[in-house]
Parts: C-alpha cells; sequence; structure tokens
C-alpha cells in the first residue's frame, strides 16, 4: 500500500450528515490521498468540501458492487462506511458483501466516526504499509 491512499466513503442517508461533518474536519488529509464515493455521498461531499472526488453509482444502483470489486481487484485501500445501523437498507446483501470483501481482502474499514477517527490520525494513513492477506487457496481447491 503506498502512501497515497485511495480511499472509499460511503454513507447511508440518516448517516450521510455525520459523514459530510467527519470529511469537513479531515478534509485537508483527504486532500493528499485519492478519494472515491457512491453517487449522493460523492456529490454531497464533492460540493460541500471542495475535494476531488472519483464518483460511482449509488449504493442501491451497484456503487456497493462496484467497491467491492475495486477492493478484489486491489484499487482501494481504505473504506470508510458510515451505515445505518437503525434502518434496513434494500440492498443488504450489497452492503454485507461490500463489508465481507474488506475483510477479506484486509483492508482497514471504519463503520463509525471514531473507527474513522482512529484510522485516520494512524501514522500508518500517510505512510506505505504492507498488510499481511490470508492465504484462501485451500478454499478453492476443497470438495464440497
Amino acid at each position: 500500500m503506498k502512501a497515497k491512499k485511495r480511499v472509499a466513503l460511503v454513507a447511508h442517508d440518516e448517516r450521510k450528515a455525520d459523514l459530510l461533518d467527519w470529511i469537513t474536519c479531515n478534509a485537508e488529509v483527504l486532500n493528499r490521498h485519492d478519494l472515491y464515493a457512491t453517487g449522493t455521498t460523492g456529490g454531497l461531499a464533492a460540493e460541500k468540501c471542495g475535494l476531488e472526488i472519483h464518483r460511482l453509482k449509488s449504493g442501491p444502483l451497484g456503487g456497493d458492487q462496484q467497491l467491492g470489486a475495486m477492493i478484489a481487484d486491489g484499487k482501494l485501500d481504505l473504506l470508510i462506511f458510515f451505515w445505518d445501523p437503525m434502518a434496513a437498507q434494500p440492498h443488504d446483501v450489497d452492503v454485507k458483501a461490500l463489508l465481507r470483501m474488506s475483510v477479506l481482502y484486509n483492508i482497514p474499514s471504519a463503520c463509525n466516526r471514531a473507527t474513522a477517527d482512529f484510522m485516520i490520525s494512524s501514522p500508518f494513513f500517510n505512510a506505505e504499509y504492507t498488510p499481511t492477506l490470508k492465504d484462501y487457496s485451500h478454499y478453492i481447491g476443497r470438495k464440497v
């Protein structure tokens, strides 16, 4: 992982204001990295914070899956996903799949502000880092 990170920013509707506030507080640091976001979140963040953000589709229209594919392809380094624990989402399976990909590929993930604060204040956020990847090859050859 290079010093300049590729950071995904995602938030459910009820958490968008929280994420936008967090982005505003950390805009100077985030501006040094490549930012990606799902549709509405990316538009709001770019407009409010003046950051350059690569926008993907809206989450329910496939944006979560696009981010998951980017993780699988080694094109994302961190996931900051403020999801709403109080409301069922029509695309819950996509949300679960995205979180699963972040765990599977061992990329740092923050689902709330406290974790995002710890993540962005880590010395690894602005430095090179070599994650340890689990070898899942035994899953590929197993017989069920």
